[in-house]
């Protein structure tokens, strides 16, 4: 079987500089030690770059050792069916690429014309890491109980049309109730925050039959709080409450009046930590901007509550701010952003538009950089993007980069770095990506079996190609 392989021969290349890697700070390396053997026994031959994994401590010897060869810069790329890399090429790589070949990277392929060209030109096959995605979408047990505890806090209000005037309040953020927010924000309430666990009931800003407090007690650190909530006429759901009554009924309800969709999360990802990265990061220059500002009183405002904001609300959370406000759509929608943007220190855009959008519709804007947020604070987009392929964030033009992360403009700091774990995550997301790369290549996707079998979550992200043979 071995023999009929289309991927026989693999290079895992190391990163240099690039259009999207300047000045060669990406260490990351695609494929680590550790994931390389079950390539090596679906039956391909390894060729690993010298020094490839060294900027995240991954010796030559670890690769040996699991069977790869180690191969020199000039013949890394030279006769290889498959050609894996972090980031995308660089021109000079691709002219060494033979026509036919594929490259699995992240291509980011409408960010970079000139040289989606030139693989286009070559004949590259390229399958863009960032486009493959679950097929079909997967949802754990988890994710589902909180979403349909969420469902079931919300329902009395949305058959009594009050949604839109409710306040959602979440005490505490977890990865238990992550979900539950997610359901709460994209069915647009008047406001949602997220409050630290240990909140008193003198710091809260809403009270009253108009206000939802959602919380967890498994994990809760202020029962007493409760007591005092329910006095002051606010409605309390319980996650743990539901559970234990309603838990097993509601996802089984669930997932069998649910047919799976076709295409969920993406399957080469580390958006949480991406979000995580970006957070700490705009906390390190709020402190340098304004030193005299307590964390806990920091106002935080996060757009989008997607996988990246969740990661964004965990980040900020722990480091103590004590509340979080979270935006939905129409929460940024054109003069209503405005609201939340007065007094605001610390933004993080989560929220990625269309690209029927991009380059046309902002969520923050230069005017709002002038005229409502105040000098010292500071914006954080994880989204990012570059001259053909704009972000909602209107002073990014372009993503910055490791050597010069951030800009300040009409008194604002922004960032929107290419790459946020890179901010002192590289080698423990370079081991989540390997072993997500590696289970498309040889689990569920199969990669390995060639671009003639190639499953819809994979076909999606073929974004140059199909082609056959050498030029």
């Amino acid at each position: 079987m071995s023999n009929q392989l289309p991927y026989k021969t693999i290079a895992i290349v190391r990163e240099i500089e690039s259009p999207e890697n300047p000045g060669g700070l990406e260490k990351r390396v695609s494929v680590v030690p550790g994931d390389v053997g079950q390539l090596v026994n679906a039956g391909c031959i390894v060729f690993v770059e010298r020094g490839a994994g060294l900027g995240v401590g991954f010796s030559d010897e670890e690769y040996i050792s699991a069977g790869a060869v180690i191969e020199a810069s000039d013949d890394i790329y030279k006769n290889k069916d498959l050609v894996i890399k972090f980031k995308g090429p660089s021109l000079e790589s691709i002219a060494l690429m033979r026509g036919g070949c594929t490259l699995l990277c992240m291509a980011h392929f409408g960010s970079f014309p000139d040289r989606a060209k030139l693989l286009e030109d070559r004949q590259i096959n390229v399958i863009a890491m960032e486009e493959i995605l679950q097929s079909p979408k997967h949802h754990d047990t988890n994710e589902i109980l909180a979403r349909t505890a969420m469902a079931a806090a919300l329902q009395p209000f949305a058959d009594n049309n009050t949604l839109g005037g409710l306040k959602i309040r979440v005490l505490q953020w977890t990865n238990r109730i992550a979900p539950a927010i997610r359901r709460a924000g994209n069915r647009d309430p008047r406001s949602l925050r997220i409050f630290q666990g240990d909140i008193t009931f003198d710091k809260l800003d809403a009270t009253g039959p108009e206000t939802l407090y959602f919380y967890d007690s498994a994990s809760l650190q202020n029962p007493s709080l409760l007591a005092q909530l329910k006095e002051a006429g606010c409605h309390l759901f319980d996650l743990e409450v539901f559970e234990n009554s309603e838990g097993a009924k509601a996802v089984s309800f669930w997932e069998e009046n649910h047919e799976p969709h076709e295409f969920g999360m993406r399957r080469i990802q580390c958006l949480h930590q991406t979000g995580q990265a970006g957070a700490r990061y705009g906390l390190k220059l709020l402190r340098e901007n304004k030193p005299e500002l307590e964390l806990a009183n920091v106002k935080a405002v996060v757009l989008g509550y997607g996988n990246v904001g969740q990661g964004a609300l965990h980040e900020i959370y722990d480091h103590g701010v004590r509340e979080i406000a979270v935006l939905g759509r129409s929460h940024t929608s054109s003069g209503r952003i405005d609201y939340w943007l007065k007094g605001v220190d610390l933004v993080v855009n989560g929220a990625e538009q269309p690209e029927h959008l991009r380059g046309i519709n902002y969520l923050i804007t230069n005017q709002h950089l002038a005229t409502i947020i105040d000098k010292g604070s500071v914006i954080i987009d994880l989204v990012g993007g570059s001259p053909s392929n704009r972000s909602p964030v209107e002073p990014v033009m372009s993503c910055s980069f490791l050597g010069d992360p951030h800009f300040v403009q009409s008194g604002v700091t922004v960032s929107a770095l290419w790459g946020w774990p890179m901010l002192g995550m590289m080698r423990e997301t370079a081991i989540t990506y390997s072993g997500q790369i590696v289970d498309v290549l040889c689990g569920r996707e199969r990669l390995l079996n060639g671009l003639n079998k190639l499953t819809p979550g994979v076909a999606r992200a073929l974004v140059c190609g199909p082609f056959t043979g050498e030029i």
